[in-house]
């Protein structure tokens, strides 16, 4: 799964310049992006995102140049068989094919650009295909299919000290973070910078948010009162992935409260109880790490 926020931001920041799109178009052995990753090049050299982590993007930047300044889209290839992949710098094994395109309608319509923000703002994904040869794409599943999935979420319920880190993990991951707790003295920019606050009680903040597939909810208040009303309200959305902390002896208790609610005996499984990979996690930051990994298992799982 490319993640590719930054590259969409930087396109609406250059909006109406003229711009290069360079795309991972195929993958083999121990490539260090995944296919679909794009990396923006400006006309003055400014360039967002990433084809290969820095192995070849010099190169890349020169061939970007060339199509902004009029050259047709180009497939670069490139492999450690290959004199000029060591001159880039891949000699991992892997090998890659790039496609470097125009931001233009004879290679990456500009107007894609908004119409996968819009679909991605309505929670939706957009498929775009690519003529490989020609170097066009539009959006469909012709040709090359890149897939842009709505914006990852994480929904924390619960202002406690795993929390906090757990946020900060998010937001390093790329994952818009809110943090959603009823009581204010908790809830406070210092403790949870970078992230949003939502003092709403938690059935109310998570049914406004409507968590879809790229979303995950995650309780940590060990208050039944909060954390419960938060599950029911996951339970109704196709919430990518529901997780409650405590113990399974206190996770048997939660299922029992929820189906007595009136959970479906079929949406109980969906949370996972306790919350996070098994790694023997003690303290906090290890907890929240476990979470976490869970968390980001679960969406490439779904991806």
């Amino acid at each position: 799964m490319a993640d590719n926020d930054s590259v969409l931001a930087a396109a609406r920041a250059w909006k109406g310049e003229r711009l290069a799109l360079a795309t991972v178009v195929s993958t083999w052995g121990s490539a260090p992006r995944p296919r679909g990753s794009h990396m923006l090049v400006h006309a003055d050299g400014r360039f967002e995102g990433s084809v290969s982590g820095g192995c070849v993007e010099t190169d890349i930047l020169q061939a970007a140049a060339e199509v902004i300044a009029g050259a047709p889209a180009v497939v670069k290839r490139y492999g450690v068989a290959d004199a000029a992949a060591w001159e880039v710098g891949l000699p991992c094994g892997g090998e890659i094919s790039v496609l470097v395109q125009p931001v233009s309608d004879q290679g990456f319509p500009p107007a894609l650009f908004e119409a996968i923000d819009a679909a991605r703002a309505r929670g939706e994904p957009f498929d775009v295909g690519t003529d490989l040869g020609s170097g066009v794409s539009a959006q469909g599943s012709g040709g090359f299919l890149n897939r842009y999935d709505p914006p990852r979420r994480l929904l924390i319920i619960g202002a406690v000290q795993i929390a906090q880190t757990l946020a900060g993990l998010a937001r390093e991951l790329g994952i818009l973070t809110y943090v959603i707790d009823p009581r204010g003295r908790f809830l406070t920019a210092e403790r949870f910078p970078g992230v949003m606050l939502d003092d709403r009680w938690p059935d109310e903040a998570v049914t406004a948010l409507q968590p879809d597939p790229a979303t995950a909810v995650v309780t940590l208040s060990h208050d039944p009162k909060i954390d419960d009303a938060a599950l029911l309200a996951a339970l109704r959305f196709p919430t990518g992935y529901v997780a409650a902390l405590g113990s399974r002896r206190s996770h048997e208790a939660r299922l029992e409260r929820l189906a007595a609610a009136g959970v479906a005996p079929a949406d109980l499984p969906r949370i996972e109880g306790p919350a996070g990979l098994a790694i023997g996690a003690i303290g906090p930051a290890e907890i929240a790490l476990s979470i976490a990994a869970a968390m980001v298992k679960k969406f490439h799982a779904q991806a």
